[in-house]
């Protein structure tokens, strides 16, 4: 049966235009007429340049970096939207900012992923379609249904495919405590034993590796997360289970490529032999190591938005 799209709109904010018309050619749809603009005193305007009215809106937007600026920028186009009388509007936030604060680590902190979901809910949308938030319990910060899509349902696949007939000497590697619940769901997709690394915070930015759980000697090591930011985690992990776990190699996947501070400095410096990210956020060329690869995530947000839009379930998706 083929879907008629009449009432289906895809319109691209700043922050990942690209993934947004990927997201809109697998549908077969054009992408919506807008234009954001920055007036001189930093403030956000937003034209729409063609009618909503009782439309499907999917607004593509990562809040990623200049956060606040595209954070902005998708609750004054939801806004515009909404007053131009859309029947619907859906936030498509593949990286999810501010998901890290999602709980008082200190007296006197803020719980801002809480206060952005609420910007979000205020400024009119109806639904969130995202991709591996930071803590899965931000899901109910929200008041509005939000679908939360696997990364791994794409990572997965990959290294299936790299290490079929190596399989049985590989292991997924969980770089700390809290990811270990993602780690596990993944080496199940892989069907290959599961380790992970207890390590300790110094500082903010910093981690030291105190032991390694599981046996990855001589072993093929994934390591599995959800962000790579500064990368001082994931690279100190990758020297672990080679210098005191005696791995043969290690490979790096994640969701999310923040890679903000020192962190292309510290992966092209690391044991790794590959790194593998998806495009949740865009990945500048000077960023883009020669064992970095990227894998696209728009057939997966427009098989989720292609379900959305005709109310049946996504949930083939997990497993898809």
């Amino acid at each position: 049966m083929v879907t008629n799209f009449n009432n289906l709109k895809i319109f691209a904010a700043n922050s990942h235009p690209e993934l947004a018309y990927s997201i809109a050619n697998h549908l077969g749809v054009p992408p919506g007429c807008s234009e954001t603009i920055l007036f001189s005193d930093g403030e956000i305007g937003v034209s729409i340049f063609e009618t909503v009215r009782g439309c499907d809106v999917f607004i593509v937007q990562s809040t990623c970096a200049p956060v606040n600026n595209n954070l902005m920028e998708l609750l004054i186009m939801a806004d515009a939207f909404k007053r131009a009388s859309a029947g619907r509007i859906t936030a498509v936030i593949p990286y999810f900012g501010y998901a890290r604060q999602d709980r008082k680590a200190k007296a006197r902190d803020p719980i801002s992923a809480k206060l952005v979901a609420d910007l979000i809910t205020v400024a009119g949308v109806d639904r969130i379609l995202t991709m591996d938030l930071h803590a899965p319990q931000i899901q109910g910060f929200f008041n509005i249904p939000l679908d939360h899509l696997a990364g791994s349902s794409i990572l997965a696949p990959y290294f299936i495919n790299k290490f079929k007939n190596t399989m049985d000497n590989t292991v997924v590697v969980s770089p700390d405590l809290g990811s270990v619940a993602r780690a596990r769901v993944f080496a199940q997709r892989c069907k290959v034993p599961l380790a992970m690394i207890d390590k300790r915070r110094t500082d903010t930015d910093v981690s030291e590796v105190c032991n390694i759980i599981g046996d990855v000697k001589d072993k093929t090591v994934i390591l599995l997360d959800d962000v790579i930011d500064t990368a001082g985690t994931i690279c100190n992990s990758a020297k672990a289970v080679i210098e005191t776990g005696g791995a043969k190699e290690v490979y790096v996947c994640a969701t999310h490529g923040v890679l903000s501070g020192e962190a292309v400095k510290r992966l092209k410096a690391s044991v790794v032999k590959e790194f593998i990210l998806l495009d949740t956020i865009p990945i500048p060329v000077e960023k883009r190591l020669d064992n970095l690869t990227v894998l696209s995530a728009a057939k997966l947000f427009s098989d989720a938005i292609k379900c959305v839009y005709e109310e049946k379930s996504i949930s083939f998706l997990y497993s898809h």
